[in-house]
């Protein structure tokens, strides 16, 4: 149904600020004017909430430009490849509704349906770039909400499942790679700073998910009394503060601990070449690493790109649909293994 590759164009590192951000992305939570929330609906319903929405995206012409599943095709399998590729949450996955899902063919837009919200919108983009990734989010749900009209309250804005996604509607959030901090124990601070001025900080996937491998997702907390633009502003002000800290704290360890950097650095990459058996969370863990070595000059043959690539490929559903087989446990990490040195290969 899907192919591992090519990944999604957002981890091309191409974006402003790629050897910091890994990616920007805005979420837009609408819901249909004509029908209950979610959590009232019956399963007719549901079906129904689909049903608009599939019509909806075939109508402004989205449907040609990837593709659409609905609740039967989300098997758990898929299900997990979506989530790793983080183009759909954890609730999602595991929900018992009848669920829809539109992706683009770059996976730089999606939508699902049927989550919290009838519709969660999602634009995905590399580096820090919130202006671009507003405009394609905005883009999509101002044509949908020309031929399927939202629940909206002149007085509160955007009327949504959960009252913290009242009014705008809309979370903005940037995936951080922040090795610099961490490693000078500043990590702590800087994000305490982060909630203190009304953000939230998460692990790689998100809400409930684990901080691996020191990439962090630093989101918006209120979308009530705020404007998108406002909320663009101070999401983006705060991140680019956080860009300025870890690359200070870069510019000290290279400065201080560069052969101790250097040693870690090339401790990961010798790992990741010579490895049998290889387990996700060391894969990425290494991986990041690698990246940290990258993006300070000290790897000069890999580029960020290549090293994200990997941090996907070796997610264990997106390794079985690039390896087009199912596999046990133990197998899956020696085949993984194999995978990753074929990939840093040095030619």
């Amino acid at each position: 149904m899907f192919s591992a590759e090519p990944v999604g164009r957002w981890l091309g590192a191409t974006g402003p600020d790629s050897d910091v951000v890994v990616s920007t992305r805005v979420r837009l939570a609408r819901n249909l004017a004509e029908l209950p929330f979610v959590t009232r609906t019956k399963a007719s319903e549901q079906a129904q909430v689909v049903d608009m929405v599939r019509w909806a995206l075939a109508d402004a012409g989205f449907m040609d430009r990837g593709r659409f599943l609905d609740d039967e095709q989300l098997t758990p399998e898929w299900g997990r490849f979506l989530l790793e590729r983080h183009l759909v949450s954890l609730d999602f996955v595991e929900s018992k509704l009848r669920r829809g899902f539109f992706v683009s063919a770059d996976e730089t837009l999606s939508l699902m349906v049927n989550e919290e919200d009838h519709l969660r919108f999602q634009a995905l983009v590399s580096g820090l770039d919130f202006t671009t990734a507003l405009s394609l989010a905005s883009g999509l749900d101002s044509k949908l909400e020309s031929i399927v009209g939202y629940a909206y309250s002149t007085q509160f804005g955007f009327l949504t499942a959960c009252p913290t996604n009242v009014g705008t509607g809309m979370r903005a959030s940037a995936l951080l790679h922040l090795p610099g901090l961490v490693l000078t124990r500043e990590i702590e601070k800087v994000l305490r700073g982060a909630v203190h001025i009304g953000l939230v900080v998460r692990g790689l996937y998100g809400e409930g998910s684990e901080t691996k491998g020191n990439f962090f997702q630093v989101s918006n907390q209120r979308t009530l009394g705020q404007s998108e633009t406002e909320i663009i502003e101070t999401v983006t002000a705060s991140c680019q503060q956080v860009v300025q800290y870890e690359r200070r704290a870069r510019e000290y360890l290279v400065k201080n601990l560069r052969t101790e950097i250097e040693d870690k650095v090339f401790r990961s990459l010798a790992l990741l070449r010579g490895a049998r058996i290889l387990c996700s969370d060391e894969a990425v863990n290494l991986l990041a690493t690698v990246r940290l070595g990258v993006a300070l000059g000290i790897v000069n043959e890999l580029s960020l790109g290549q090293v994200c690539r990997l941090l996907i490929l070796v997610r264990p559903e997106n390794l079985q649909v690039f390896l087009g087989e199912r596999l046990k446990s133990p197998e899956r990490d020696e085949r993984r293994a194999t995978v990753v040195r074929e990939a840093l290969v040095i030619r």
